[in-house]
């Protein structure tokens, strides 16, 4: 048996009869699925299926369970956990990312299978529901909520093949808000640790003292307000510094639309001090080969300088510095609630207002942008001081 690396084997039998085989492993587990004879499958053919099947593994799904809906009787009634593996295999492709498709998995692995995963899909009963998701629904609200909304769409897709009667157990609307307090009611809203607006300029003050990659990322999350996340995958085909504008793509942004940030003029001296790393198109590289400064670098600069939980100077935290923001724009300016909203990329919460709004306030927000700059960087100490790149891009060049 021969492979090509990726898991794809040409088997020959002692019979001299040969096969394709994917080979992989999940859970901890071998396993060999077959993708056809040869040469009624092509070698072409055999690597498309075989890359299909990795996406699957790579997502935590068997593909061998998900590929079963070609492989039993159409009268058969799946159960709950195969009539999931159908689902996600179906709609994976409509998904943002790799990572949704996992989180699906392992909240019905966690929550769903032990109760209802090897039940016929046609047997699942509002008890079943409720036996899931009541132990948490007040300890671990949202969790509760996106595993009633994923087992509820797994009943409409096992309604929409005749599988069961459409009559959703797990329905919210209607029938489960009657048995389920609501989730605003019973969900603990914490907030981020904000530091406040008024020393944030001290804070910017003592940040602009450090050259590290984590102080500039900083730097640029506060003087943009925006997420951390946003931030860290911010690469240069985004920056426009001639226009001055930052312009993230849909797929990053919470809501899911596209969102153009006003660069001021102190965020647009901190891009140009930054070198372009070889090896990587990120904006704040990290220390790894083509990958973007960790998720935790923002966090642990701030618990260094005595910030986070329990720390002497505060518990404040990275994503906090949009709320600075947010209350410096309501009880310091006068610029409108919307124009403060709309630099937040927050989502316009009433259908009919969102309808209509179809700008998105740019140059109030580059006013607005500006003034926040100000307020935060009066005197502009440090900004234009470089990074020491010279030992990432030593390292990034010996990979």
């Amino acid at each position: 048996m021969t492979g090509d690396g990726l898991g794809l084997y040409l088997q020959i039998s002692a019979s001299g009869s040969v096969s394709w085989i994917y080979r992989f492993k999940l859970q901890g587990r071998q396993r060999y699925m077959g993708l056809g004879t040869y040469p009624d499958v092509p070698l072409a053919e055999a690597r498309e299926r075989a890359s299909e099947c990795r996406k699957l593994v790579k997502s935590g799904v068997d593909p061998i369970e998900a590929s079963v809906q070609q492989q039993v009787p159409i009268q058969a009634t799946p159960s709950f956990t195969n009539c999931a593996a159908r689902y996600i295999f179906a709609h994976r492709r409509s998904w943002r990312n790799v990572k949704h498709a996992r989180q699906w998995v392992s909240t019905l692995k966690t929550y769903a299978r032990p109760v209802i995963g090897a039940k016929p899909v046609d047997q699942v009963t509002t008890q079943d529901v409720l036996k899931i998701l009541s132990p948490m629904w007040t300890t671990k609200t949202e969790t509760a909520k996106r595993v009633q909304g994923r087992i509820e769409c797994i009943l409409d897709y096992a309604a929409a093949h005749n599988y069961r009667d459409p009559l959703n157990p797990a329905r919210w609307r209607g029938h489960l808000d009657k048995l389920l307090p609501k989730p605003s009611r019973v969900k603990k809203v914490v907030h981020h640790p904000a530091m406040p607006y008024h020393e944030v300029a001290t804070f910017m003050s003592t940040l602009q003292g450090q050259d590290s990659i984590s102080s500039k990322a900083l730097q640029f999350l506060i003087l943009t307000a925006t997420r951390t996340s946003e931030v860290l995958h911010s690469v240069w085909t985004e920056i426009d510094l001639t226009n001055e504008i930052w312009t993230i793509p849909a797929d990053r942004m919470k809501a899911g639309r596209e969102h153009r940030v006003p660069l001021s003029r102190q965020a647009v001296t901190l891009l140009k001090a930054m070198p372009q790393v070889q090896g990587t198109a990120y904006v704040f590289p990290g220390a790894r080969y083509g990958r973007p400064l960790s998720n935790m670098a923002m966090l642990q600069l701030m618990r260094g300088m005595g910030y986070g939980l329990g720390g002497e100077n505060g518990d404040y935290v990275p994503h906090g510095f949009r709320s600075s923001f947010r209350d410096w724009t309501g009880e310091v300016t006068s610029y409108p609630r919307d124009v403060a909203e709309m630099a937040l990329a927050h989502t316009i919460e009433n259908k009919v207002e969102a309808a209509y709004r179809r700008g998105d306030l740019f140059e109030k927000r580059r006013d607005m942008m500006q003034d926040w700059a100000d307020y935060t960087n009066p005197t502009g100490r440090g900004i234009l001081s470089r990074v020491d790149f010279s030992i990432l891009n030593s390292r990034q060049s010996a990979k």
